[in-house]
């Protein structure tokens, strides 16, 4: 069909208006897009090149603890420890009493499993066993089993934040897991400037941080849960006197955080005493 002249005619001025007005409109929509995203993108805190901070110890006050138990996790529930320990036929969880260290409720964890790290979330306390792959549920108040749940690797120190799982496996990663399917939701790599930090084991959530015990270490890590990044290091060097425990692996492990009264506790595996201290910075 014969269109008139008027309407086939291009012209060009016109169409170079609009390629310059969609070049334009495109720069600016990338400029909106990559200030949005800086804003949304997480920053960690500190960085590998953040010095961490060193802290030392007052023993507040020194508590009568069993020294027959492996410890491998520790927390406070109601004014009472809820104690989780170690060793094949020997693994158990506990409720202990802080003044007297009697065990006033326990149940036994069977062979062939090793317990490991527990964490105490809504009403749940959650169990690790070291290389079965395995964790237990129980009820908080009665210790009834309630449900199993399993994890890729060996399990050693559980915490939680309020929200996830906590798990350390040994190495210098710390998983975040949720507590409902038991899915990993994110990985964090520990490190102290540059450097990894392996063995982490039991571990407790404190106030926006991760403290953690590392194997055969005197030291606790502070940790940031976002990056990763070793914020201090607690040095409980000579906290437990020269021969009041004697083998090889009688070693500190076992942190608890009261929230309510802001309390902190420390004990170890095969350990007489546990600790009541407040931190000083050095």
């Amino acid at each position: 069909m014969f269109l008139p002249h008027s309407f086939t005619r291009v012209n060009p001025p016109f169409w170079r208006a609009v390629a310059s007005f969609r070049f334009y409109g495109l720069f600016l929509l990338f400029l909106f897009v990559s200030a949005f995203s800086c804003q949304t993108v997480s920053r960690p805190t500190t960085t590998g090149d953040d010095k961490p901070a060193v802290y030392g110890y007052e023993v507040v006050r020194a508590f009568p603890h069993d020294p027959n138990a492996f410890t491998q996790g520790l927390v406070i529930q109601d004014g009472k420890f809820l104690e989780s320990t170690g060793e094949v036929g020997r693994s158990s969880l506990r409720r202990v009493e802080i003044d007297t260290g009697s065990v006033v409720q326990r149940v036994e964890v069977p062979t062939p499993y090793f317990a490991e790290g527990i964490t105490l979330l809504k009403g749940k306390i959650y169990q690790l066993t070291w290389q079965h792959k395995l964790g237990f549920v129980y009820d908080a108040f009665t210790f009834q089993q309630l449900g199993k749940f399993n994890y890729e690797g060996e399990g050693w120190g559980l915490a939680n934040d309020g929200t996830l799982l906590i798990l350390s496996d040994g190495s210098n990663h710390i998983r975040f897991l949720d507590p409902d399917n038991f899915q990993v939701k994110r990985t964090i790599a520990v490190v102290s400037g540059h450097t990894p930090v392996n063995e982490i084991n039991e571990l407790e959530y404190v106030q926006g941080e991760i403290y953690a015990n590392i194997w055969h270490d005197n030291r606790i890590a502070r940790i940031n849960p976002q990056s990763g990044a070793v914020t201090g290091w607690v040095d409980l060097r000579g906290l437990l006197a020269p021969g009041e425990a004697t083998d090889e692996e009688a070693v500190l492990n076992g942190i608890a955080y009261d929230e309510a009264s802001g309390r902190l506790f420390v004990t170890g595996k095969l350990w007489p005493k546990l600790f009541e201290i407040r931190l000083t910075k050095k």
